[in-house]
C-alpha cells in the first residue's frame, strides 16, 4: 500500500514538474490529479524510506520517458549518474540555465556508441555517440585507469565542464574531476574533451576499434564542437568503469533523496 501510495505521488510530481507533461486523464479510476496530490501531500512529510521510493519511481519515469533503455543506456548506469547529478544540483555546483547531464559507459567496447548526451528538462537524448578511452587503459574496452600524470588513462567518476579553449584539436573542452581519488587531477593532466580524426565509424570498420587517446573522452570531429558547446560550462558529466570499488561522494543516496524532496517541496502546487 505504501509503494502504490508513493508510486502515486512520484508520478504525479513527474507529471506537473516537466515542461510539458501530460495531464489528468479523465478516465483515471483512481481520480487524481497532479494538482490534488501535490496539494494534499508533501514529501518532506514523508518518511526517509517514503522519500526514497518516490525517488526511485521519479529515477524510472525519467529513464523510461527519455528513451534511455531504446539508445543502449543501461538503468544501473543512469541511476548512478542520475543520483550525482541530483547531488550536484543540490550542492549548487550546475549551470542554472540547462539542465544538461553526459553520461560515458567504459563497460562498453570503444567500437559501440557509449556517449549520451540527455536534456533532462525535454526528456530527449540529444547524443548517442562514439567516444575513445585512453591508449594505456586498453584496446577495444577500457580495462585501467588512473589519475596520475603521463599515465595516458582514462580516469572515471563525475566531472563538472569548464571553460572552452582552442589547442592542438581545436575546440576543447576543460574537465573538472570532482572525485578526489579518481580523477582530481583531470586539470593538471590536461584532461579535456575534443575531437579527433581517430573517433569514427570509418576508424572502427577499418581497425575494429576507435584510436585511443592520452586519456582524453575524444568524440568525432564532425560533432565536436556543437557538442563542447552544448555541454560546456557546470554540467555534469559521469565516466562510468567495472571497478566495484570506485566511490564518490556524488553516490550518496541519502543526500539526492533528501534533495528531490526539498526540490519538489520549492514547487508551486498550482502549477
Amino acid at each position: 500500500m505504501i509503494r502504490a501510495t508513493v508510486t502515486s505521488f512520484a508520478l504525479s510530481f513527474m507529471l506537473i514538474a516537466t515542461p510539458g507533461g501530460a495531464r489528468h486523464d479523465e478516465s483515471d479510476p483512481m481520480g487524481l490529479t497532479a494538482e490534488t496530490v501535490l496539494t494534499s501531500t508533501s514529501l518532506a512529510n514523508l518518511s526517509f524510506a517514503e522519500k526514497k521510493l518516490a525517488f526511485e519511481d521519479h529515477v524510472q519515469e525519467v529513464y523510461s520517458r527519455t528513451g534511455l533503455q531504446k539508445a543502449g543506456l543501461s538503468y544501473s548506469v543512469f541511476e548512478r549518474a542520475y543520483t550525482g547529478y541530483h547531488n550536484f544540483k543540490q550542492d549548487e555546483l550546475t549551470a542554472a540555465d540547462k539542465q544538461i547531464l553526459t553520461v560515458v559507459d567504459f563497460t562498453k567496447p570503444s567500437n559501440q556508441k557509449r556517449m549520451w548526451i540527455i536534456d533532462l528538462a525535454a526528456s530527449k537524448v540529444l547524443y548517442n555517440n562514439l567516444v575513445a578511452h585512453g591508449r594505456n587503459t586498453g584496446n577495444v574496452k577500457a580495462e585501467k585507469f588512473s589519475n596520475e600524470p603521463n599515465s595516458n588513462m582514462s580516469s572515471m567518476g563525475f566531472y563538472l565542464t569548464d571553460k572552452t579553449y582552442y589547442g592542438k584539436h581545436g575546440l576543447s573542452l576543460r574537465l573538472s574531476g570532482m572525485d578526489e581519488q579518481y580523477n582530481s587531477k583531470a586539470m593538471e593532466r590536461a584532461i579535456v574533451l575534443h575531437g579527433a580524426d581517430y573517433v569514427s565509424e570509418d576508424f572502427v570498420k577499418q581497425y575494429g576499434r576507435l584510436g585511443r587517446s592520452l586519456g582524453c573522452p575524444a568524440v568525432p570531429r564532425a560533432i565536436s564542437g556543437d557538442v563542447i558547446e552544448l555541454i560546456k560550462n557546470n554540467t555534469v558529466l559521469y565516466i562510468h568503469s567495472a571497478d566495484k570499488a570506485y566511490t564518490s561522494d556524488y553516490l550518496n543516496v541519502e543526500r539526492a533523496v533528501e534533495g528531490f524532496a526539498s526540490l519538489q517541496d520549492m514547487l508551486p502546487t498550482n502549477a
